[in-house]
C-alpha cells in the first residue's frame, strides 16, 4: 500500500485518549497511522488498530526509533519490540526519529542497520526524520536515495523549512510535514482565515492543503472526532495561485520543535 498523503498523528496523545483517536479517526477513513516509539503509545495504537476491524493489507502505519535504540543491534531489537507493541508482524515504514547527537553510533550505521531492518521483513520501507541537509546526504551515501521513502520534518506556513525541503526534492525524497497546523497557530492567523472565508472552509483545512498542493504528505492530530473529520476534507479543496503566494510569504523560521539533542538547523 503507498502512503496516504493525510495520515492521523499520534504525538502527544497517550492511553485511552490515543485509543478514541485512532479509532474514530479509522471509522472516518484515516488509513495512515503515525506513531513512534518515544511517543509510549505503540500499544494503544495497536490496540485501536486490532479493535478497528480494518484489514492490514489496508493500513499503513509508520513508528519511528528512538536514539537510545540507534546502534544496529539495539535498532532491530527494538523494531521487533515496537512490531510485538503494534500487534503487527510488520510496519510500512520505520524512520529514525532524530539523528544521533553522538558520535557513535554513526549515522551511516543506524542507516545500514534500518536497511537490514527492511531486509529481513521488519518494515517495508525505511526514512529519516528531523535530518539536516548534511545529514540527509550521510544517509544517502550510506543507503542510496532510492532507499529512504520518506523525511519527516516540521512544516507548516510559519516554517516552511524550504532548504531541507528543496534538497530532499532534488534527491527524490518524499517529505512529510508533522506539526502542519503548528500547534494550532494556523487558526488564529489572519491571512489564513481570510483564505479560509473565501473558499468557505476552516483555517486548518487552508494549511493543510497547503502542505498537499506543495507536494508533502501531512499527519496531523487531533482528539475531537469533528476536527478530525474536517481536516480529512482537505485533501479536496483546491488553493489558488494567489493564495499559496500569500501562504509562501507567512514564512517566518518559526520553529515549534527543537529538544536540546536536535542538530543544528539548516
Amino acid at each position: 500500500m503507498a502512503m496516504p498523503v493525510l495520515g492521523l498523528g499520534t504525538f502527544r496523545l497517550k492511553d485511552q485518549v490515543v485509543i478514541d483517536s485512532v479509532r474514530q479517526g479509522l471509522e472516518l477513513g484515516y488509513r495512515h497511522i503515525d506513531t513512534a516509539q518515544i511517543y509510549g503509545n505503540e500499544a494503544e495504537v495497536g490496540e485501536a488498530l486490532a479493535q478497528s476491524g480494518v484489514a492490514r493489507d489496508e493500513l499503513f502505519i509508520t513508528t519511528k526509533i528512538w536514539l537510545e535504540n540507534l546502534a544496529p543491534e539495539q535498532l532491530l531489537t527494538s523494531l521487533r519490540d515496537s512490531l510485538q507493541k503494534l500487534r503487527v508482524d510488520q510496519v510500512d515504514l520505520t524512520l529514525i526519529h532524530w539523528p544521533n547527537p553522538q558520535t557513535t553510533p554513526s549515522l551511516a550505521d543506524s542507516m545500514k542497520a534500518l536497511l537490514q531492518a527492511r531486509e529481513e521483513g521488519l518494515t517495508r520501507a525505511i526514512g529519516i526524520s528531523n535530518f539536516t541537509v548534511a545529514q540527509m546526504q550521510q544517509a544517502i551515501d550510506a543507503v542510496g536515495a532510492e532507499n529512504i521513502a520518506s523525511q519527516q520534518i516540521e512544516l507548516h506556513p510559519f516554517l516552511q523549512n524550504r532548504t531541507v525541503a528543496d534538497f530532499s526534492r532534488r534527491n527524490g525524497i518524499p517529505v512529510t510535514a508533522y506539526m502542519p497546523l503548528a500547534y494550532g497557530k494556523v487558526m488564529s492567523d489572519p491571512v489564513i482565515g481570510r483564505i479560509a472565508a473565501q473558499h468557505g472552509v476552516t483555517a486548518a483545512q487552508v494549511a493543510l492543503a497547503w502542505s498537499l498542493q506543495m507536494g508533502y504528505s501531512v499527519i496531523p492530530s487531533s482528539t475531537k472526532r469533528e476536527n478530525l473529520a474536517s481536516n480529512l476534507q482537505a485533501t479536496s479543496l483546491r488553493l489558488t495561485e494567489q493564495d499559496m503566494a500569500d501562504i509562501a510569504a507567512l514564512d517566518r523560521n518559526e520553529r515549534l520543535v527543537s529538544p536540546e539533542f536536535a542538530p543544528e538547523w539548516d
